[in-house]
């Protein structure tokens, strides 16, 4: 169901899964484990998304700082993700998910973009709920790109480009800027996420953990951001 009646659509609800190495720490787990878990709740993110009416769903996955973490967990998290865009790509398209993926992808194994690619490519019709997964994805690099593209297409007026035009050259042009941003496991920044596109988003600091964030939480969460004025400055 989209929401209960009389309650205002939520567009686009961006999420920092933050937590999953200190949770599997605190199991005396592998930090891979945490991350096997948070890709459960990210299932079922999509689902309570879905469920909720949230049309845009945007995910900080894998950060270009993320990079420098150990090569053995970085190859985990590759690995995951060639999981998630190719074996568990067939529960992506039953649940009718159109997805996309935000970042500088040119830095993945070419398998790994090809599969984002024919995930991409067999969701683009789905008309459901959008799922935005930021992976070697930085904001100010974001940005320094759009500059870049921007100098090159529209050299002669560069000096004159107006917001609405630069935005175009985002790797989120097509999303609309987040409603609310969520960022779970207790650290209170965007740690380089979104932050041209977060300059008016409703923030929500949790310290769950994200392998523990629950179901009562994030409608909790969506129900205190409708209660929420919004003036945009004003």
């Amino acid at each position: 169901m989209a929401g209960n009646m009389g309650e205002p659509t939520i567009r686009s609800v961006g999420v920092i899964m933050d937590g999953n190495r200190r949770w599997a720490k605190a199991k005396n787990l592998f930090p891979w484990k945490g991350h096997e878990e948070g890709y459960q709740r990210l299932k079922d993110l999509i689902k309570w998304s879905k469920e909720s009416g949230v049309q845009n769903l945007i995910v900080y996955a894998f950060s270009t700082e993320n990079w420098k973490r150990e090569k053995e967990e970085v190859s985990f998290l590759m690995n995951l993700a060639r999981f998630v865009f190719g074996d568990s790509a067939d529960s992506i398209r039953n649940e009718k998910i159109r997805v996309r993926c935000i970042g500088d992808l040119s830095r993945l194994s070419k398998d790994l973009q090809e599969a984002i690619a024919k995930t991409e490519k067999e969701t683009a019709d789905y008309e459901g709920i959008t799922l935005y997964v930021c992976i070697s994805y930085g904001g100010r690099e974001e940005i320094l790109q759009a500059i870049q593209e921007a100098a090159k297409k529209v050299p002669e007026k560069i000096s004159a480009i107006t917001e609405k035009e630069f935005e175009k050259y985002l790797y989120t042009a097509e999303i609309p800027d987040p409603d609310l941003i969520i960022r779970t496991g207790g650290e209170m920044r965007l740690s380089n996420f979104l932050p041209w596109q977060s300059v008016y988003s409703e923030l929500f600091f949790t310290k769950t953990l994200w392998p523990d964030f629950s179901h009562e939480e994030f409608l909790s969460i969506l129900s205190t951001f409708r209660e929420r004025k919004r003036n945009f400055g004003v």
